[in-house]
């Protein structure tokens, strides 16, 4: 076993690179960590203000069936009939790294850290603290009310450690991460609807169960949770994970922030969190593994991480004419699987010196309470597990694509009407149901090819559903 001790200390010109990412479980912060990474998330209000563009690119886009414009993109709630629309993971991914970059612009030892809700579920946890998430509430008007609706994930065998079955989705059982018994999109559907997403989302209150939730912090936290699920799963399940659609709101190459263009992405370019530099600890061990080192993003790649890191289990290279640096107070193990080529530039250092990254800190928070922008804040309607009004809920919608008829299926009897619309607006189609919980369209042959919206209506003439449907 390689360790490496105090080469040198750190440099000012250190704060001149970005680092790639370890990212751990919040509660292993220190107090220095704790200090930067709220003071990061509130020099982000500034200059374009990346959290409000965030927030209102995410309100905008949020969810296809909750617009009046059902033929849009969207970014969440696509069910598992519906493969060809489906990016929540994808996007979400890409959306904590831009964040995360942004953040090691302000300071490139911090990276983001994760809330698992399975765990820490008490509106007494220390991320509520004032040195956290806490003074965020207040000095940005989010009205949290924590604990008030909603319900977190539970989880059995030990936490963040051993993700077996965590309850919350309908009353079912939430697939272990190495279960083959569910297929992508059905994972992806049973996260992004069940506790361990949309929980959280309705348990914290305020803007977080809305389509402005990335005004909240915790949201960013959150959603690095669920990233690491999936990398888990993914993991486990080696090439399940896949998507239809090639391109994403936001990152298509068109969309400008801040004077930038943003790249394109293609969904499936980041399927593996790796790819983007991005690993997760856990229990005081950080693996770096399955990784070339590019400097892609970053002229050097620094990997910090207060523990033990070990790198070269299936492989960690370091390439002629790459840079790469690994930091730790305590441990950094490299394996055989480990190589810096000639002509590379590789450090790894522990860096006792350093105690402000795990000690006391003089640092102080300097918070803002910047207003944000006025917006029409979408409420959130589509929790799968919470809806306790006699409204009907729409199950399924089948076939899409379809060739002769359209079936829509409710979870109770109710009277109402559906309306198919062409792509210039026109009614082609209108049928009126009464007391049924199966509605049906029939002899659709004469349609042509193409997109189509049917819309369903209550008695009360209130819009219940929009939905794109495809006529093959």
């Amino acid at each position: 076993m390689n360790k490496y001790y105090a080469l040198f200390v750190f440099s000012i010109l250190f704060f001149q690179v970005g680092a790639q990412s370890i990212r751990k479980n919040f509660t292993e912060m220190s107090q220095y960590e704790k200090i930067e990474l709220v003071n990061g998330f509130y020099a982000l209000r500034s200059g374009g203000d990346l959290i409000n563009d965030l927030a209102t690119f995410h309100n905008d886009f949020f969810n296809f069936d909750n617009t009046i414009d059902p033929t849009r993109l969207d970014l969440h709630f696509n069910l598992p009939d519906e493969p060809e629309r489906d990016i929540f993971l994808a996007w979400h991914r890409r959306q904590m790294f831009e964040v995360e970059q942004a953040l090691q612009n302000v300071n490139p030892r911090i990276s983001l850290v994760y809330w698992d809700s399975s765990v820490e579920r008490s509106v007494n946890s220390t991320l509520w603290n004032q040195d956290l998430m806490g003074s965020f509430d207040a000095n940005w008007s989010l009205g949290r009310a924590l604990g008030a609706e909603g319900s977190l994930p539970i989880t059995t065998g030990g936490g963040d450690n051993n993700v077996n079955v965590i309850q919350g989705i309908s009353g079912t059982s939430w697939p272990a991460p190495d279960s083959q018994t569910v297929g992508f999109y059905a994972y992806s559907n049973r996260l992004e609807r069940g506790r361990v997403h949309a929980g959280a989302h309705q348990w914290t209150g305020g803007m977080m169960p809305t389509g402005a939730s990335p005004r909240d912090p915790v949201f960013y936290l959150h959603h690095t949770n669920v990233d690491r699920l999936w990398q888990e799963w993914e993991t486990n399940n080696p090439g399940s994970s896949g998507f239809i659609r090639t391109s994403m709101l936001r990152y298509d190459g068109t969309y400008v922030f801040n004077g930038q263009t943003l790249p394109s992405v293609n969904p499936n370019s980041i399927i593996d969190s790796r790819v983007l530099g991005v690993f997760y600890a856990r229990n005081g061990l950080a693996v770096l593994d399955n990784y070339i080192v590019s400097n892609t993003y970053n002229p050097e790649e620094v990997f910090y991480y207060q523990f033990v890191i070990e790198a070269g289990n299936n492989g960690f290279i370091v390439p002629s004419g790459r840079v790469a640096r690994m930091e730790s107070l305590n441990t950094i193990e490299l394996k055989p699987g480990f190589m810096a080529q000639s002509g590379s530039t590789f450090t790894a250092r522990i860096d006792v010196a350093n105690s402000g990254l795990t000690g006391k800190s003089n640092r102080t928070l300097v918070v803002n309470d910047k207003p944000f922008d006025d917006l029409d804040i979408k409420n959130i309607v589509e929790w799968e597990e919470d809806n306790k009004d006699d409204s009907p809920v729409f199950l399924t919608t089948f076939p899409n694509p379809f060739i002769n008829k359209i079936t829509i299926k409710l979870n109770k009897k109710t009277d109402c009407s559906i309306e198919v619309f062409n792509m210039m607006g026109m009614s082609i189609r209108k049928e009126s149901f009464q007391n049924t919980d199966t509605l049906e369209i029939n002899n659709l042959y004469g349609l042509s090819s193409g997109i189509y919206v049917i819309q369903v209506v209550n008695g009360q003439g209130e819009l219940l559903l929009a939905k794109r449907v495809v006529k093959l």
